[in-house]
């Protein structure tokens, strides 16, 4: 069937296989998208060619791009230096050493696309593996011998489709972030901050507040984000592998796929599109994703509702700074339509649900033992705020005030029977000898 629609042969209507996909039904993405499948039945690797992710990005973000006058430019650049200096007095992090950058939505995705890629290759692996598993199975026995070659070709269109997909997501996703940091990980390089001019000022065109002060706004929260990773050299690698991980455990329901294969109509191919918006390809989360999840997400809010802290007190001076925090919260709250593609292409929602109670948790450790204490706290992973403290923070405060005062750390029950046990064995290592 492939192999007839790509020579012309066929009467299914390419828009329609187009729409299945969840790609645009336009005549040059058509055109596209059937040198792509053709590009892939001849091709011989085994992996998803991620190029093709990249080009499908930048091609999506070009459309309606501008480019930033030299009036934004000029401003921005006052709002990241105004930004740095207000920061400066409220966290005990160090500043940047690399030059905050001004991106158009190409260049974010050109820049963000390989950490798009590592996180969503474990879910392509699994749907070609399911693909080709599906596939083998359903042939009938006197066409085995076909199969080899066959599933090396569903396969590779198995990945073009998946990296024409997220293409798309991502280049959609590029008109709606107005920074590097925006959802939350560290897509950019190391101690690189960045904003969108063109999303910035679509960001504050629906607000009655004046330009530069959502300018300095985004900024703030932009450059405490990235001094943070700064700070926290395991962050980075902490995070995304946790990401990853998570992904990797991903699987494809072969029953449905077989299910969608086996009731297939190629003149109505409403089903398989549908199944690829709603995620029900996607199986069910194990007990094992569940907990890594749940560490992910608690990860995710720490940084969040640490960034929302530190910038609502550098900010303070902005007379109309709450009412772009709440823009800011409504927004995260909803998410975009890209980023909502992405939660159901790679099963991941990238909006922790814990940020309020972990900005709160903050917030009682900074009024407690200042900001200094409360940023040493990222020094180390196990250091770092656990889900208990975010329930309860009092525990974590008390803490961190004995340690202020200088008083010998109190021990939990584990913790105590630990100690007593290194104790007893290195007083008896003398007698013994």
């Amino acid at each position: 069937m492939l192999r007839d629609i790509l020579s012309g042969k066929s009467g299914i209507d390419p828009g329609q296989l187009a729409n299945a996909a969840g790609l645009p039904n336009d005549p040059a993405s058509v055109a596209a998208l059937m040198q792509q499948l053709q590009g892939a039945m001849n091709s011989k690797g085994t992996g998803v060619d991620w190029q093709i992710a990249l080009t499908q990005g930048e091609q999506r973000a070009a459309n309606g791009q501008l480019t930033a006058t030299d009036e934004q430019q000029t401003q921005l650049r006052q709002a990241f230096h105004i930004a740095a200096l207000w920061l400066d007095d409220v966290i005990s992090v160090a500043e940047l050493t690399v030059e905050p950058r001004l991106m158009t939505r190409r260049e974010w995705v050109t820049a963000t696309m390989p950490l798009w890629t590592q996180l969503a290759e474990p879910v392509a692996t699994s749907i070609s593996d399911s693909l080709t598993r599906v596939f083998a199975e359903q042939v009938p026995e006197e066409m085995q011998g076909m199969v080899a070659n066959a599933s090396q070709l569903v396969r590779s269109i198995g990945g073009t489709l998946f990296a024409m997909q997220l293409g798309q997501v991502v280049g959609q996703l590029a008109s709606e972030v107005v920074s590097g940091g925006d959802v939350g990980i560290p897509l950019l390089g190391e101690q690189q901050a960045a904003l969108l001019p063109q999303n910035v000022a679509d960001f504050g065109a629906g607000l009655d507040v004046p330009a530069d002060q959502v300018q300095i706004y985004l900024a703030v929260r932009e450059i405490a984000h990235a001094r943070l990773f700064r700070h926290a050299r395991w962050l980075r690698l902490h995070l995304t592998s946790a990401v990853t991980a998570y992904a990797r455990g991903i699987s494809i329901d072969s029953s449905r796929l077989e299910e969608l294969a086996g009731n297939f109509d190629p003149s109505n191919p409403e089903d398989l599109r549908q199944a690829m918006v709603d995620g029900s390809l996607i199986q069910q989360k194990s007990e094992s994703q569940i907990s890594a999840l749940s560490r992910l997400e608690t990860m995710l809010a720490l940084v969040e509702g640490w960034v929302d802290v530190v910038t609502a007190r550098a900010s303070i001076r902005l007379p109309k700074a709450d009412a772009i925090a709440e823009t800011v919260k409504r927004r995260r709250a909803s998410g975009g339509p890209a980023e909502s593609a992405f939660a159901t292409l790679v099963g991941l929602e990238l909006r922790p649900r814990r940020l309020r109670e972990a900005a709160a948790m903050w917030q009682a450790v900074t009024d407690a033992v200042g900001s200094e204490a409360r940023d040493a706290l990222w020094s180390h992973p196990d250091l770092l705020p656990t889900e208990q403290d975010i329930d309860d923070p009092q525990q974590l405060i008390m803490r961190l005030t004995s340690a202020a005062r200088g008083e010998p750390e109190v021990l939990d029950d584990v913790d105590q029977a630990l100690e007593d046990l290194l104790r007893d064995d290195g007083a008896e290592r003398p007698h013994e000898e």
